[in-house]
């Protein structure tokens, strides 16, 4: 034995008894009153004051023992408190075992583990207090009132349903004064909170010590990124030993007398013995209900045999004919009608399909079990009577179709349904053939759900082994706890006992839930000789110790424990002698045994009269076993795994372990594979299932060699084991449990027991951890989740889940990627206990698991990120320039049609000024209407001719000469809602030689957030005045506008109702076209308040290029629904018209939220062809009209009017949305080719409009082609580089091109460091050159030096001569097969994203909105999101638009989805209100408000998750 131990193998060591320090009485009231805690009688405080009182006489002999083992080790099942024992006590008396076989030592390995790691912080998360299970005071602020219990089920509902989403919070950068709360700093001026950046602080600490090497950096030139393999470790254990030879069984012996069948052994005993009890059913309160006796279950079997074969017909054919599959659904507490239904089944040749009552519609699996019966051809379900009635029926009255399950006819088989067969009837009882006997469901790992066939040979030949290997006799009595419709349970307690005229008594499981002991009671009351039982039973038998004195297991010659092969059954064994080895029970009779659905039993350990040799232990170490290497553990006292055999190969077997992956060659002696098990006793096939069959039924081990070892096929069972010496079996795990992480194998049972022996267990329920592994970014990652108490509160149940942790990762040298606490009882169920596994897993990633506590911690385990990007010096521009090519590619440029080829100058210098235009129109075309104001009934509300225009901006001009005594130049602000008044005063402002600047009023119901915006914007542009109306004046003023700024510091405000009607003075000429006409401020999506200046140059050739673009004309109809403030839509609302001399009809967005189809009525009433739109209002129509189409069409709204609909925007089009909008409305006859998009930024509000894509114009060709759409590469995308792929393929992102690019208007691609072109395709920054380009930044901090290069800046080289402005967006030009209007070949303009707002992370550039895309599709319920950085963390909010219990399912989505789609680890998840991320006018994300909003923890959030 020694030099088997050196060589490195195994240790082996009889069990005996363990001796134990305290007196019995104590262990068994010490029991009770674990029971009671586990059953929740007592309470924890209680607990321990009654324990420590037992304990305190015998506390001294346990003295000088590590404190931190002195807390009461133990593991599933070993309720024993198990004193450590005194180093002095080592020697002991000859029957207590080795040491290094306590089955308690995973418990002090994981206490040791615990104790190593210093407690490490982490930022617990933060909750709102209705989402709290239990409260925590730390984690959320606490309520006014403490009465009211939080409101867990409502969610939103208390809420109101329409949200008003803030317009613009407050602009970045406030002048220190305007806020009257004093904000910590931190450096780049971002207002910080203590309470979140402490968490995220802490959360930097947590990160900043890597347990993982970190990576190698360097960059590979190159589209691919790869993702860092991992290499293997050369130290790593290599299997060493011989190659193993197959294991043979014991010759099957030969008796005489066995009967030909299983069915001829069935006749026999019912015609020979018919008053011999068979089966024994007990009801809930462990009375007997009804002896089945073997007469009986030949003449009922009969019975049902002849009413199945000749009573059941449909159209005069009979129903069933030999070879069809017949369901049965039979509860657990049945057991006889099963075995009647079962045996009636065979006597005909029908083949039985046992399956599981379905409860409900949406059993856990219950869809899987009707795609088998699918399968299987099932058309009839056998059922009893009281069972039929308690299935859940139809309106009809019959049983509903579940879901998923084929129509079925259900038959009820009480004996009141049988017909009496004639006296000559006799069913014929055939040999066993190789003909299907029976079909048993297994369910996969991937929750597929297969159905194993058994043959009348194979079912007999399996029973002949049975009997052999447990030494079966005639008339024994056996006790089976287990579900006799499969496995074990049916192998022993239906089929082999009927071979051998034994008694069953069956113990259903709700008689196990209500007294665990019950079947010890039955084995002593029945003097037992045989019982068959899983760990849990005997666990639970342990918990119940109150009626143990009264019980003699003396009788027990068998303990068959069908899961021996679990990692913490040999616990359970261990502890369940410990008691019962008093109760008379021997240690040798505990017989562990080893089985799979394919291959039946694969082994079981002899009784002990057979004379085998003794039972073994294994001590193995888990590092060994993750690389599937057996190395017995000498030193490393940690990580160990201790397994038990589960005794010899069935006789008649031939055993060998094959490698799991690959081809199925040997394994060496001391290396752990799959075992296979060739015999005549497995099943034969997957039914229907061809291909798979070969693989596992037929599978042809080879030698190293590659011989085959026999030329008879092999079954693989799906255990994971190896043979160890004195030819034992050892399972170590299944592959259903397998879990390959970073090339390492790890066992769902190991982690789970490891899991367990975590002290203390009072925060979760023992038997409800699950463990599974997803794969994420092309590895397996562990998930944990486990059913937390209700009674404990989220400090408790945050520690229980770092020390889980620290244990798994110390233990098992494995990252935990999930571990996640649901509510008590909600987690998917087995039929009889347990976990549902895969359904659980199935919940986890739709996000209907519902945790109360979730733990994500993918920065210590996803290991195999992609290199981090470092950037490479760029080529010299002395080498690549090339006449018209750049690094031999065309240079990215493109232009508008040339404007002095359309029009003749003479109008354009006419036209220079926009207050001559005025006018000239109110003199040429005086009752022209211009204008035309929709309110929200969609009624006119106001009107303006050319004259009236003219008049009303005449008498502002006077107003503000007179009454506000403003010189030429002076800055006026114009504070208006969005309507005619606002258009009069900027030509008013104009007239009186002022420059107007618009903003947009304040939100009366919102001050305190868009009141300073206001007062900013007037402050920065240095305006000496306020226009205004009345009501806004009076809340300019008002004691709430005082709350939110300093309402004295307003300069002058003036109202406009009431003006002056007398002659006005002369109207103001500029000296130069070059002099400012108007400032155009806006708050860009970075936060950022920029105000550009506008020449009255630039203001006419801005007008001049969208009337050419759009050809507009006097006799023109267009509708604008956009907001008037700034940008294009300034431009359209308050320029276009007046330029061009069409009409304009006015809808302002903000009317839309009380009548949402005021845009698209107005647009169908008018006949209105073309027409302007924000992707807010396109959102608000998609969202609110989804539904009402129909209406819409009967109140006669049409939409076939429609050539052009285009989206104003100052971003990447947003092709989904578009595409949604065209697809609603084409049933009001939108053509789908009608929407497209527009392109303008701040340095030129319009680049690319798409005009008149239908009708004459475009088919005489002068609208240019159709936008085109593309497919980027989003990997390259990320290294700033352009890759076209096809539509569909992995990671592409669709991108559509910008619309067409405006006359006068030229576009380069330049790189943004060197500022050199960029050839065709090439991703860079765009460029602008154009007449209407802005002049220049406008700010009060003087800083137009920094922004110069903005707004006059040149190439590098190439074309140095240009002045260009820089848009600050990032995209490229493309050259398609197109041909333009003048006949030139098409070069499209595709925009990515704007170059502020890109976020750089680990070297690589992302654009927001792709993430945000990915998040949005993780989940139903995430209405909205956005994502930002802090300190180099990733932080994503979203909107939860559902029930508060869903906020924790978001977070593993939302971490999957970013690492998997965009290789980057989420810092931290948010998860909010809907409305609560602020979005400007133009629908955009104001991210950095957002990240503002954060920090200053302002945004009440439901649930903040900070991943570890």
């Amino acid at each position: 034995m020694a030099e088997r131990c050196s060589a490195g193998f195994l240790l082996m060591e009889p069990t005996a008894a363990i001796s134990m320090t305290l007196p019995a009485e104590v262990r068994e009231k010490l029991a009770e009153l674990e029971l009671e805690l586990s059953e929740g009688d007592i309470t924890q405080k209680g607990y321990e004051k009654k324990r420590a009182k037992l304990l305190a006489p015998y506390i001294p002999q346990i003295q000088g023992v590590d404190p931190s083992l002195q807390i009461e080790t133990r593991i599933h099942g070993s309720s024993q408190p198990v004193p450590a024992v005194h180093k002095q006590q080592k020697s002991r008396s000859s029957n207590s075992r080795d040491e290094r076989f306590r089955s308690d030592v995973h418990t002090e390995a994981v206490q040791a583990a615990l104790a190593k790691y210093k407690e490490r912080k982490m930022p617990m998360p933060s909750k709102r207090r209705s989402v709290l299970v239990q409260s925590s005071v730390e984690a959320c602020t606490p309520p006014d009132n403490h009465s009211a219990p939080p409101d867990v089920t409502t969610g939103l509902s208390q809420r109101s349903i329409h949200i008003e989403r803030p317009q613009l919070a407050s602009v970045r950068g406030v002048p220190r004064g305007l806020h009257n709360t004093t904000i910590l700093e931190t450096a780049d001026g971002v207002p910080v909170n203590s309470r979140v950046s402490s968490k995220i602080q802490q959360l930097l600490n947590t990160l900043k010590r890597p347990k993982r090497p970190p990576l190698r950096e360097f960059f590979l030139d190159d589209f691919e990124e790869l993702l860092d393999v991992q290499q293997p470790d050369p130290n790593q254990p290599k299997p060493e030993g011989p190659a193993m030879s197959p294991l043979a069984g014991e010759p099957p012996g030969v008796v005489t007398n066995w009967p030909p069948s299983l069915l001829a052994a069935m006749q026999r005993w019912g015609t020979t013995q018919p008053k011999t009890p068979c089966l024994t059913s007990l009801d809930n309160s462990g009375k007997p209900v009804y002896t089945l006796t073997y007469g009986k279950l030949w003449s009922r079997s009969v019975k049902l045999a002849y009413t199945l074969l000749n009573k059941l017909s449909t159209k005069n054919e009979p129903l069933l004919r030999p070879g069809d599959r017949v369901a049965l659904v039979f509860p657990n507490n049945d057991p006889v009608m099963f075995m009647v239904a079962f045996y009636g089944c065979l006597l005909v040749e029908l083949v039985p399909v046992p399956i599981e009552v379905p409860l409900t519609r949406k059993d856990a699996g219950s869809q899987q079990i009707g795609f088998l019966l699918g399968s299987c051809g099932v058309n009839l379900a056998l059922t009893t009577d009281a069972c039929q009635k308690g299935l859940p029926k139809a309106q009809t009255g019959e049983v509903v179709t579940f879901k998923g399950w084929p129509r079925l006819l259900w038959f009820v088989t009480d004996g009141k349904h049988l017909a009496k067969p004639p006296k000559d009837w006799h069913p014929l009882v055939r040999d066993a053939s190789n003909d299907i006997a029976y079909i048993e469901y297994k369910t996969s790992k991937e929750d597929s759900t297969m159905g194993i066939t058994v043959s009348h040979a194979a079912m007999l030949a399996h029973c002949h082994a049975l009997t052999q290997a447990c030494g079966y006799t005639e008339a024994e009595t056996i006790t089976n706890v287990l579900d006799f419709k499969r496995d074990a349970g049916l192998w022993h307690g239906v089929l082999t006992s009927v071979m051998n005229r034994m008694h069953v008594i069956s113990i259903p499981y709700s008689l196990m839930k209500v007294n665990p002991l019950s079947w010890i009671q039955k084995v002593h009351s029945y003097k037992a000789r045989v019982a068959v039982v899983k760990s849990r039973d005997m666990h639970w038998s342990l918990l119940s110790q109150r009626d143990q004195r009264d019980v003699n297991l003396s009788s027990l010659r068998m303990l068959i424990v069908a899961d021996g092969a679990n990692p913490w059954s040999i616990s359970s064994c261990d502890a369940f002698l410990n008691v019962f080895q008093a109760r008379g029970l021997r240690p040798e009779v505990i017989c562990p045994c080893a089985s799979s659905s394919e291959a039946l039993t694969v082994a079981i350990r002899r009784p002990p009269e057979m004379g085998v040799p003794p039972p073994g232990k294994a001590v193995l170490s888990m590092t060994g076993l993750s690389h599937s290497v057996i190395r017995v553990d000498s030193e490393e006292k940690l990580s160990v795994l201790t397994v038990q055999d589960v005794g010899q190969v069935m006789p008649g077997a031939l055993v060998c372990v094959v490698r799991v992956e690959g081809t199925p060659y040997l394994c060496k002696t001391d290396e752990v594979g799959e075992i296979c098990v060739g015999s005549n006793t497995t099943g034969i096939a997957y039914y229907g299932l061809p291909g798979i069959t070969k693989n596992i039924f037929e599978t042809i081990p080879l030698t190293a060699a590659g011989v085959p070892l026999t030329d008879r096929h092999f079954t693989r069972t799906g255990l994971l084991g190896f043979v160890g010496p004195d030819k034992l079996v050892f399972v170590v795990g299944k592959i259903d449990g397998l879990m390959v992480v970073s090339g390492r194998r790890h066992n769902a049972d190991d982690i789970v027991a490891t899991a367990l022996a975590v002290e203390p267990m009072k925060f979760v329920y023992r038997g409800r951890i699950a463990v599974f592994s997803l794969t994420v970014l092309h590895d397996e990652r562990v998930v944990v989740v486990a059913e937390q108490r209700p009674d404990a509160s989220e400090e408790d149940s945050f520690q229980w889940m770092s020390r889980i942790l620290q244990a798994i990762d110390s233990i098992h040298q494995v990252g935990v990627y999930c571990l996640a606490l649901v509510p008590a009882n909600t987690l998917p169920k087995a039929p009889l206990g347990g976990i549902h596994i895969s359904e659980t897993k199935q919940r986890f990633l739709e996000g209907a698991l519902h945790p109360c506590n979730v733990l994500m911690c993918p920065h210590t385990c996803v290991t195999n990120l992609p290199k981090p990007r470092q950037k490479q010096p760029e080529v010299g521009p002395a080498s690549v320039v090339v006449g018209n090519l750049v690094a031999g590619k065309r240079i990215a440029q493109a232009c508008g049609r040339d404007v002095a080829a359309l029009e003749d100058n003479d109008q354009a210098r006419k036209f220079l000024y926009m207050q001559d235009v005025l006018q000239w129109r109110a003199h040429a075309t005086p009752d022209h209407p211009l204008f035309l104001l929709l309110n929200a009934k969609g009624t006119v509300a106001s009107t303006a001719t050319c004259m009236q225009l003219h008049k009303r901006a005449e008498r502002v001009a006077l107003g503000l000469v007179e009454k506000g005594r403003l010189n030429a130049g002076d800055h006026v602000a114009l504070v208006y809602p969005p309507g005619v008044d606002l258009i009069a005063t900027f030509y008013g402002c104009l007239y009186a030689g002022c420059v107007p600047v618009t903003v947009r009023p304040p939100h009366p119901q919102n001050l305190a957030t868009t009141l300073p915006t206001v007062r900013m914007i007037v402050e920065v542009s240095k305006s000496v005045c306020i226009l205004t109306t009345q009501a806004i004046m009076k809340l300019l003023k008002s004691k709430e506008a005082s709350a939110a700024v300093d309402v004295k510091s307003w300069p002058v405000i003036l109202d406009t109702d009431d003006l002056p009607r007398k002659k006005p003075l002369q109207i103001y000429k500029p000296p130069s076209p070059e002099m400012l006409a108007y400032l155009d401020f806006s708050v860009s999506t970075t936060g950022i308040l920029a105000g550009v200046k506008m020449s009255h140059a630039a203001t006419s050739a801005l007008c001049r290029s969208i009337k050419l673009q759009c050809e507009l004309y006097p006799s023109r109809q267009i509708a604008i629904c956009l907001d008037p403030y700034c940008g294009l839509g300034f431009a359209l609302w308050c320029l276009c018209s007046v330029y061009s001399g069409h009409q304009s009809i006015l809808v302002p967005p903000l009317e839309l939220e009380s009548n949402v189809s005021l845009w698209l009525s107005a647009v169908s009433q008018f006949k209105v062809r073309v027409t302007f739109c924000s992707y807010s209002v396109m959102e608000m129509c998609t969202k609110g009209l989804g539904t009402q189409t129909d209406t819409l069409r009967v109140k006669g709204v049409n939409l076939s009017c429609v050539r052009t609909c285009m989206v104003v925007a100052e971003e990447r089009p947003r092709i989904t949305l578009t595409q949604s909008f065209s697809k609603l409305f084409k049933d009001l006859g939108l053509s789908a080719r009608a929407v497209s998009t527009t392109f303008g930024c701040r340095v030129n509000v319009a680049v690319c409009l798409q005009p008149n894509r239908l009708g004459k114009l475009a088919e005489q060709g002068t609208a240019g082609p159709d936008p085109t759409t593309v497919y980027l590469d989003m990997r390259a995308l990320r290294h700033d580089r352009v890759r076209l792929v096809e539509r569909g393929s992995p990671h592409s992102l669709p991108l559509m091109e910008s619309g067409k690019i405006l006359p006068g208007v030229r576009v380069i691609i330049a790189n943004t460091e060197t500022k050199g072109p960029l050839g065709d395709s090439h991703l860079g920054e765009i460029w602008v050159s154009s007449p209407h380009n802005a002049t220049g930044y406008y700010t009060v901090y003087g800083e137009e030096a920094l922004h110069a290069d903005h707004f006059s800046t040149k190439l590098s080289f190439g074309d140095t001569a240009t002045v260009w402005a820089r848009s600050g967006y990032l995209g490229f030009l493309r050259r398609t097969d197109l041909t333009d209007a003048n006949g030139e070949r098409h070069d499209a303009l595709y925009v990515v994203g704007s170059l502020n707002e890109t976020l750089e992370l680990r070297g690589m550039r992302y654009h927001p909105i792709d993430i945000e895309t990915s998040v949005i599709r993780a989940h139903k319920s995430i209405a909205e999101c956005a994502v930002f950085t802090w300190t180099n963390l990733l932080v994503v909010v979203v909107e939860l638009d559902g029930s508060e219990q869903e906020a924790l399912d978001l977070v593993p989505l939302v971490t999957n989805v970013v690492l998997e789609e965009h290789y980057l680890i989420v810092g931290v998840v948010v998860v909010v209100d809907p409305g609560v991320i602020p979005i400007n006018s133009r629908g955009e994300k104001q991210r950095m408000h957002l990240r503002d909003g954060f920090l200053a923890d302002q945004l009440d959030p439901i649930y903040v998750a900070y991943n570890m």
